[in-house]
């Protein structure tokens, strides 16, 4: 089974990302990052806060669910707020999404939120609201189940330091990854953290029985050029079982965000 974890950077390389997913196929996708626009049917919105401008896919969970036609599609947002076209606003979603392929059996799933709870009218204050998705499959390959719980850690303008919302998410992260598993079960959990290596955020995983394999297995970056400022490391893949790993590995060719895919077969 391979899972793929992937900050989709709201689809601004989408004529990168998409072909990339479609050829690797992975069985399960995590992706954050992800827009949602269903009132519009452009190609592209823009985002404005304050002098922070980027270009938005406007329907980034459509063109995915497109590349990826035999996956199950979950889209969980965060918060609902504008983006723009010309002068005209355009209500849109932001969040992230989970696909499954058809042929896992989906047993058990969990959504919720890991800091503030759904924004309906904005994306609101820094940090912003941040959700989480796991779901618990069943193998029948392996003769086992796995659960796979991804999250998008909040943003601090402040940077990536301890806080103790950062400790408070990074537990209720856990109390979903066990919500969603069972005794017994190989548990996945990754995503884009926006923290440091030795942050306590790692530390309370690692307390619970994960093991971090972006460290683990020597990398020493999860950004690749695409990514200018200072820090390269922000997203993270962990898991209870170290013998269930066949594979592990932090893709930087192709670039298609500013995040690298993390790809797990187990």
């Amino acid at each position: 089974m391979d899972i793929m974890c992937l900050n989709g950077w709201g689809g601004k390389l989408h004529n990168r990302l998409l072909p990339y997913v479609a050829t690797t196929v992975p069985d399960i996708l995590c992706l954050q990052e992800v827009v949602h626009s269903p009132a519009s049917d452009k190609d592209w919105l823009t985002y404005k806060d304050g002098d922070h401008i980027l270009p938005q896919r406007a329907n980034f969970f459509r063109d995915v669910c497109r590349a990826l036609p035999d996956h199950m599609a979950f889209f969980c947002p965060a918060a609902q707020g504008v983006l723009w076209d010309a002068d005209q606003s355009v209500p849109s979603q932001w969040g992230l999404a989970t696909f499954v392929h058809k042929s896992l059996p989906i047993v058990g799933q969990v959504q919720g939120f890991v800091h503030k709870s759904y924004s309906p009218d904005g994306y609101g204050d820094h940090p912003r609201s941040r959700s989480a998705h796991g779901v618990r499959v069943y193998d029948d390959i392996a003769r086992r189940f796995v659960s796979v719980t991804h999250m998008h850690g909040l943003r601090d303008l402040m940077g990536k330091m301890d806080t103790p919302a950062r400790a408070a998410q990074a537990k209720r992260l856990l109390q979903m990854v066990e919500q969603v598993s069972e005794p017994g079960d190989v548990q996945v959990v990754c995503g884009d953290f926006n923290v440091e290596p030795d942050s306590e955020t790692l530390a309370i995983l690692s307390q619970a029985g994960l093991s971090e394999l972006v460290l683990g297995c020597g990398f020493t970056s999860t950004r690749n050029a695409q990514y200018k400022k200072p820090g390269r490391f922000a997203d993270y893949m962990l898991i209870n079982e170290t013998d269930a790993v066949r594979n592990f590995d932090v893709v930087y060719d192709p670039e298609v965000s500013d995040h690298c895919p993390l790809v797990l077969t187990i």
